[in-house]
């Protein structure tokens, strides 16, 4: 490690010598004497904020304002305001002139965290800015200049956001003219228990408190977790048990109590049984709504062959439409006789047989499948309507008002009877 290296992580409080870690700190370094605009791209809790500080303090540019902008914290409706300023009167509330952080830190460096989450709008103006070190303030039609030198840092999925249409591709490749890639905690198990060690002793003495201490099975435990918050996620556990620990030296059963191993496998399997009941429940949606649509089908043709026998009558049938009625009700040919309503033609000679219709859905867990019905103006219909009234009336008084033995009679379920009993008033 050369002792620039080792110079900077002694002045930053950095710790750890993973390969990723120190490439990282390297390229810092590498440019820091040029203008070069920096991405910095890592997770969350990183540490990202070191590669920015690192850059300004080694360059020219060390005696000049450093600025620090979250773009994720503030608002998309002042942002502009923030960056560039605004005039009086630009807009309500602005009652004097600002200057933005560009005009501030003129001369030294802007740090752009979370740069992903700037409005597009924003971007524009950013852009320009890179391009030509021009800005505009809010409210004004005045061009000002400003040497800035721009460090960013984001934890979004550049390329993604880019296919998304959420950031500009231009300003990417601006921004990005060196990319520094900060590794996450769980590819630095060998950092990790230095870490723990460093904040141990920082929150020891803070707290004027003795110093937490792992057992080597507790280290074991702590270097395989993930850690999905990274760094900020180890500096807060630390400090949580050195306030509240009295025992200080921690063993594995005390760390699992604040950081769980993760079970992933069993997280897979459930997963996976909550996907098939999903995909159960959704094609069951599907039949059911095929079925209905079938449903539908089926009672619309059954209109339009009521219909042309209504207007044409059987003798003016061509061999081709007898044989697509046959079609329509040939599924009602396995029903009992005593429920078909159906027109079929036997010998190509066409027969009309009416009885009550009763379509039931004999599995109670579901909704019944509601009557169909053909709306006609015939007085077959009304008399249709009370055979079956007479039918179910029969099958109560046979069976001494026992209704399942009633619904047996007459092949249908008892939820479709106790409906036609209460569509007939019959419950008496």
């Amino acid at each position: 490690m050369s002792n620039d290296l080792q110079n900077i992580k002694n002045r930053f409080g950095i710790i750890g010598n993973f390969p990723a870690l120190n490439r990282a700190l390297e390229k810092a370094i590498q440019v820091a004497p040029t203008d070069i605009s920096v991405l910095v791209i890592g997770e969350s809790g990183v540490g990202k904020e070191f590669i920015p500080k690192i850059i300004h303090s080694e360059s020219k540019r060390k005696h000049q304002p450093y600025i620090v902008v979250n773009c994720g914290a503030i608002p998309e409706g002042t942002i502009d305001s923030e960056l560039f300023g605004h005039e009086k009167g630009a807009f309500t509330g602005a009652t004097a002139t600002r200057k933005g952080y560009f005009e501030v830190a003129d001369g030294g460096t802007i740090f752009l965290d979370e740069v992903g989450e700037l409005p597009l709008q924003t971007q524009v103006r950013l852009l320009r800015v890179l391009e030509s070190g021009e800005f505009m303030k809010v409210g004004s039609s005045q061009v000002q200049k400003t040497n800035v030198r721009i460090v960013a840092a984001t934890n979004v999925n550049m390329m993604k956001a880019i296919h998304d249409g959420r950031f500009r591709e231009d300003l990417f490749y601006r921004l990005n003219t060196v990319q520094i890639d900060m590794p996450p905690l769980r590819e630095r198990k060998g950092d990790v228990h230095l870490l723990f060690r460093k904040f141990s002793i920082d929150f020891a003495e803070k707290y004027r408190m003795p110093e937490l201490e792992l057992e080597p099975s507790a280290v074991h435990y702590i270097e395989n977790y993930s850690f999905p918050g990274n760094i900020r996620q180890l500096r807060n556990l630390v400090e949580q048990m050195t306030v509240v620990e009295r025992n200080r030296r921690v063993t594995v059963e005390k760390l699992a109590e604040y950081i769980p191993m993760e079970t992933h496998l069993p997280m897979v399997v459930n997963n996976q049984s909550a996907q098939k009941q999903n995909d159960f429940g959704s094609e069951r949606e599907i039949m059911y709504k095929i079925l209905f649509d079938m449903r539908s089908d089926i009672n619309d043709l059954k209109s339009l062959t009521s219909e042309l026998l209504k207007n044409r009558g059987t003798a003016e049938l061509s061999n081709q439409e007898k044989n697509l009625i046959n079609r329509i009700y040939s599924a009602e040919q396995a029903q009992p006789a005593s429920q078909n309503s159906l027109l079929y033609f036997e010998d190509k000679s066409p027969v009309v047989q009416s009885a009550p219709t009763i379509i039931s859905n004999d599995n109670d867990s579901y909704e019944d499948i509601e009557d169909i019905e053909i709306e006609e103006n015939r007085p077959e219909s009304l008399s249709l309507q009370n055979n079956e009234k007479d039918l179910i009336i029969k099958a109560l008084e046979k069976h001494k008002g026992r209704r399942n033995r009633a619904a047996d009679e007459l092949g249908i379920s008892q939820r479709t009877l106790y409906r036609k009993i209460k569509q007939y008033n019959l419950e008496d």
